[in-house]
């Protein structure tokens, strides 16, 4: 049952009554880490030269380091993964990845050049 639009007025003549309501906002929730000891460490051996950081010394279960994962991702806007217990984001952000594990709690110690 569409109607073909022939001007604007047609347009602000259009009711929407029908349609989804707006999705509630999602809150953003604290993320209850324990404290870690963690080694932040850019390489690139096995990368085909390509530049990664890497976060080692997780101590916890897998859907707590790959949430940890998503959050730092997502602080940076960058891509990454999980592989072995390792957190690798791409690119060279060691120290603002330290900068923001710090900031959640956790002791970071920087490893390698």
């Amino acid at each position: 049952m569409s109607k073909k639009l022939n001007s604007l007025a047609d347009l602000a003549n259009l009711k929407f009554d029908d349609l989804a309501p707006d999705p509630k906002p999602q809150e953003n929730k604290e993320i209850p880490f324990a404290k870690q000891q963690l080694e932040a460490q850019f390489s690139n051996k096995g990368r085909a030269g390509k530049t990664v950081t890497v976060i080692r010394g997780f101590d916890g279960d897998e859907p707590d380091l790959k949430l940890l994962g998503k959050t730092l991702k997502k602080a940076i806007g960058v891509g990454g993964s999980i592989k072995n217990g390792e957190i690798i984001i791409q690119g060279n952000y060691r120290d603002q990845l330290m900068k923001i594990l710090s900031d959640m709690g956790h002791s970071v110690k920087r490893v390698g050049g």
